[in-house]
């Protein structure tokens, strides 16, 4: 069974990583959509908060399973059997600093290979940094995150949480 890790922060999830998420799952046979511990970031939503959200929108897919880890990517791989890292490139930039990554997580677990997948040219611009800016300032989240989650994003984000 061929495992592959899709890490990220997901805060919150867009329709660019569901895209990522769609495509990923149809070439592995096991998909775990991993939400990242990062203490260099203050997220809106907590790590429980934005692992609902995937289980909420990734439901039909058999294949995929939500959870959260803390520490080495490299490690969090080896332990759960995967022989891949999902990365959504928007571009060239995104590319440079993924690289270096991938290259880190080959050093650290040689059995890991890193699979790069063109975001969609519709979600290209999309970033949950660019979700959250658009909510805070009032704006419409709908059609930049998946439809079930648009309440919930427009209330936190006019209650100021």
């Amino acid at each position: 069974m061929r495992t592959a890790i899709y890490p990220g922060s997901f805060d919150p999830v867009t329709l660019g990583h569901q895209d990522i998420i769609r495509r990923a799952a149809a070439v592995f046979d096991r998909l775990i959509v991993a939400v990242m511990h990062n203490q260099n970031k203050t997220p809106m939503f907590s790590v429980e908060e934005r692992m609902e959200f995937l289980r909420r929108t990734t439901g039909g897919l058999d294949n995929v399973e939500i959870a959260s880890f803390d520490g080495l990517l490299a490690d969090y791989a080896r332990r759960q059997g995967a022989c891949a890292i999902i990365k959504g490139l928007r571009a060239v930039s995104d590319f440079e600093y993924e690289f270096q990554m991938a290259l880190a997580n080959r050093k650290l677990n040689p059995e890991l290979d890193t699979v790069f997948l063109m975001t969609s040219a519709e979600y290209m611009y999309l970033s949950s940094s660019v979700v959250k800016d658009i909510a805070v300032h009032g704006g419409s989240v709908a059609g930049f995150v998946p439809e079930e989650l648009v309440e919930d994003i427009m209330l936190r984000t006019r209650k100021g949480d």
